[in-house]
C-alpha cells in the first residue's frame, strides 16, 4: 500500500505522525512524563506470516464466528468482507459481503470498521457491522444483517439499522463492535473528531460520541436497553443524541476507542484509547466509568481551563508517550496455549511504531508497558482465534501474522 494511504488512516484515527491532533491546535501543558516502555525479555516472541497466499486491501479486522474454528473473516475498509478456510495452505478467499455501495470510505478513518457475529450465529445467522455512510454529512451506523444461504454470503437487503450517530467531523469514528460474555452488543464511538474534542462530546452523556454503548439486540426489530445500564430508564438515543443521558452508554470520556476486547477467562473489558498529542492509553472499562477525555489525556491535564479535576475520572491502567508510538491498537488478554511467555498478559500494539506491548492482566493503575516485540507493521488490529491464539494485521501490506515463540 502506498505511504499516502497509511498517512490517511493515521490522520483519520487522530494520529498524525507528529502527534494525534487530527486538526485543531494542541494544548501544551506541563504534565508528568510517562517512562518509555521497558525493554522486554531476550527476543522470544516473533510474528510468523500465516495464510501466506492471501493478502487484503486495507484490512481492519480479523475474526472467527463463535464456536467455529473452520473459517476466518477479514474486513476491508472499503466495505468488503472476505472469508477463507482456516488451513495454512489456503489459496483463495471468497466474498462474504460487499457493502461498498452504502459505505463512505473516503475520509481517512471512514469505512467498514467492525464486524461481530451473534453468539447464536450457527442457528440465527445474524451478523452485526459498524460503518460510516454519507447522510448529509458523515454518519456512523450500527446494523444487523442476515445470511440467508447457511452462512455462505451476507445479504445486504436484510439490513436493519440499530443506531445512527451523526459525526461532527470526519475522524475519530471508533468502529469496534463485539458481543460481551453477558450476550449484549458493545459498540465504540469516537468523540466526533477534529482536535481536543471542540464540542466537548466525550463528557456530555446526552450523546453517544466518545462512549462505549451496550445494547440488547435480542429483539428482531432493533434493540432494547439492558436494565443495569447506568442511565437505563431514560429515552433511547437511537439517533445518537437525546434530551437526557443516553441509556445506551456503558462507559464514556473516551477519545477514540479504536479496538476493545473481552478477556474470555474473566470477562474484563480492555480498551485502547487513541491519544491526542502526548499519550496513548489502555483502560479497563467498567459500567458507568468516566475516563476523563477531554479534560485529561491519559492521567495528565489536557484542558487547563477546565480545572483538570480528578474526582470521578478513572485513570488508565497503562499509558505510553511519543517515544514509543503514536496510535494505540487495543488487543487481547492472551488465553492460548502456544506462547508461554504471554500467559496472563494483555497484548496490544501501536499502529505508527509497529511495537507490540504487554501488561499483566492484574496490573494496577499506572503500570509501565513492556515492549515485547518491534515490527515493521502498521498494526490496524489484532485477531483472536477460538483457541485463544493471537494474530496481527499489517494494514500496509494487507498480510496476516500469528504471534508465536521463536524456535530454540
Amino acid at each position: 500500500m502506498k505511504s499516502a494511504a497509511i498517512l490517511g488512516l493515521l490522520a483519520g484515527l487522530g494520529l498524525q505522525a507528529c502527534g494525534g491532533s487530527g486538526g485543531g491546535s494542541a494544548q501544551i501543558v506541563v504534565a508528568p512524563v510517562t517512562p518509555a516502555p521497558s525493554p522486554g525479555p531476550p527476543t522470544q516472541l516473533v510474528t510468523e506470516r500465516v495464510f501466506s497466499m492471501l493478502s487484503f486491501d486495507q484490512p481492519l479486522a480479523l475474526v472467527q464466528a463463535p464456536d467455529s474454528d473452520a473459517v476466518w473473516y477479514v474486513v476491508e475498509r472499503a466495505g468488503r468482507i472476505w472469508m477463507f478456510e482456516n488451513r495454512p495452505d489456503v489459496g483463495s478467499a471468497s466474498l462474504f459481503a460487499d457493502l461498498s455501495v452504502q459505505i463512505e470510505s473516503g475520509p481517512g478513518e471512514a469505512g467498514l470498521l467492525g464486524l461481530a457475529f451473534h453468539p447464536e450465529y450457527a442457528t440465527n445467522r445474524e451478523v452485526f457491522v459498524s460503518y460510516t455512510r454519507n447522510n448529509l454529512g458523515l454518519e456512523s451506523v450500527v446494523a444487523r444483517m442476515v445470511s440467508i444461504d447457511s452462512g455462505m454470503m451476507l445479504d445486504p437487503s436484510t439490513e436493519t439499522l440499530l443506531l445512527t450517530v451523526p459525526q461532527d467531523f470526519t475522524n475519530h469514528n471508533g468502529g469496534q463492535i463485539q458481543f460481551g460474555p453477558d450476550g449484549f452488543l458493545y459498540v465504540g464511538f469516537g468523540d466526533g473528531g477534529s482536535g481536543n474534542d471542540p464540542n466537548d462530546r466525550a463528557q456530555d452523556t446526552t450523546n453517544l460520541l466518545g462512549t462505549i454503548a451496550r445494547l440488547d439486540v435480542s429483539a428482531a426489530d432493533g434493540y432494547t436497553i439492558p436494565p443495569d445500564n447506568t442511565f437505563a430508564g431514560n429515552p433511547r438515543c437511537s439517533d445518537g443524541f437525546g434530551a437526557m443521558s443516553c441509556p445506551e452508554i456503558f462507559a464514556y470520556g473516551l477519545r477514540n476507542p479504536w479496538r476493545f476486547s473481552f478477556d474470555r477467562a474473566d470477562g474484563t473489558l480492555w480498551a485502547g484509547d487513541v491519544g491526542q498529542d502526548r499519550f496513548e492509553e489502555i483502560n479497563r472499562l467498567i459500567a458507568g466509568g468516566n475516563y476523563g477525555w477531554r479534560v485529561r489525556e491519559a492521567s495528565a491535564c489536557n484542558i487547563p481551563s477546565t480545572g483538570c479535576e480528578t474526582d470521578g475520572f478513572l485513570d488508565p491502567v497503562a499509558s505510553y508517550d511519543r517515544n514509543a508510538g503514536v496510535s494505540v491498537t487495543g488487543g487481547y488478554a492472551y488465553r492460548g496455549t502456544q506462547v508461554d511467555l504471554l500467559v496472563d498478559t494483555y497484548v496490544f500494539g501501536d499502529f505508527g511504531s509497529g511495537r507490540i506491548f504487554g501488561i499483566p492482566i492484574d496490573a494496577s493503575t499506572g503500570t509501565q508497558p513492556t515492549e515485547l516485540l518491534e515490527t515493521q507493521f502498521n498494526i490496524s488490529s489484532f485477531g483472536e482465534g477460538t483457541d485463544g491464539e493471537l494474530y496481527v494485521i499489517d494494514y500496509a501490506t494487507g498480510t496476516l501474522h500469528q504471534l508465536t515463540e521463536a524456535p530454540e
